[in-house]
């Protein structure tokens, strides 16, 4: 997709990468350490991985043999300018938006 934005809701639209973001609402972590909790391979949170770094809303950082992914605190603010947009909307509140993603995952894992 050559559309940033529709690349950030296309992103979003997946239960694990959802799950992965709220995990990195926390602080960075190992691709491996993201791993380990979500039902899926390591092969495929890497595929959700890339997915969310080119969709800008993750960095990957290679620290000697450990890849560390991080959440880009500017990713979504395309999506709350374009929100607002419509009038109807107030800007991006990261506080709800990280208890959404907590309640995601809480009903995913549950």
């Amino acid at each position: 997709m050559s559309d940033p934005l529709s690349s950030v809701f296309s992103a979003l639209a997946d239960p694990t990468r959802r799950t992965i973001l709220a995990m990195l609402l926390e602080d960075d972590m190992a691709v491996t350490d993201v791993a380990a909790p979500l039902p899926v391979s390591l092969a495929a949170v890497s595929k959700h991985l890339g997915v969310l770094a080119r969709a800008g809303l993750i960095q990957q950082e290679k620290r000697g043999r450990v890849v560390w992914c991080k959440l880009d605190p500017d990713a979504l603010r395309g999506v709350s300018v374009w929100m607002q947009g419509f009038g109807q909307f107030d800007g991006l509140d990261l506080d709800a938006l990280e208890s959404l993603l907590a309640l995601q995952e809480r009903r995913d894992a549950g």
